[in-house]
């Protein structure tokens, strides 16, 4: 018995209009771009990010713990969290290793002058986007560690925004730009496959029972 008969068996439980959104929805996810929110105090704050990743699209994000562990806020990830998946470091050298050896570029966010302006930002290789605290910033580890530095325009006497809307603006113009470009950043039927699985047994109630009985019929 593979995986994709249980997988198959799972979804006869869905309702067409279900598979559907998945379908929907998986088309226009990626992993070429990733979220990382280090150290973020306000849980709020982390919460609404998730969020935009599922709204945007991205379907992982990484959450730097080092200083206070936190979890997700459900009623501001408005249910976000059953959908992208989460990824949490106790410290950030951890993070940097793991991104590093998956082949993403380190970009961390920053209002700097010398930073790169986010239109300019070229999208052809992995990225993962660093998002740090609106009165710290990011540490001097992941701004040691960066390949570049973004930001992203702004005019007013107020230097830096939110890290819910600092994400929600990047997100929105990275990944317009990303899918209206030739760089492959669609998941593969395999990768399409693991996440099917997954949000099938998080939409199914008592789903592990249900795979025993079919393992067992």
């Amino acid at each position: 018995m593979n995986d994709k008969n249980i997988l198959d068996h799972l979804q006869s439980f869905l309702t067409p209009r279900r598979k559907a959104l998945f379908e929907k929805v998986l088309a226009q996810r990626t992993n070429h771009l990733t979220v990382v929110a280090q150290d973020v105090y306000q849980l709020h704050n982390t919460s609404a990010v998730v969020r935009s990743c599922d709204v945007f699209g991205i379907q992982n994000i990484h959450v730097i713990e080092e200083k206070i562990p936190r979890r997700i806020d459900k009623e501001i990830a408005m249910g976000a969290q059953k959908w992208v998946d989460i990824n949490r470091y106790n410290s950030t050298t951890d993070c940097l290793k793991s991104l590093k050896a998956k082949g993403y570029r380190i970009i961390a966010t920053s209002p700097h002058d010398d930073s790169q302006m986010l239109d300019n930002f070229d999208i052809s290789t992995p990225a993962a986007l660093f998002f740090g605290t609106e009165k710290d910033g990011l540490s001097e580890e992941v701004m040691k560690a960066a390949d570049t530095t973004i930001k992203i325009p702004m005019v007013g006497f107020t230097e830096s925004l939110n890290i819910s809307v600092s994400a929600a603006i990047i997100l929105q113009s990275l990944t317009t730009k990303l899918k209206n470009s030739t760089t492959p950043w669609e998941f593969t039927e395999e990768e399409k496959n693991q996440i099917r699985m997954d949000w099938t047994r998080k939409t199914i109630k008592n789903s592990e029972e249900v795979i025993e009985r079919f393992l067992n019929q």
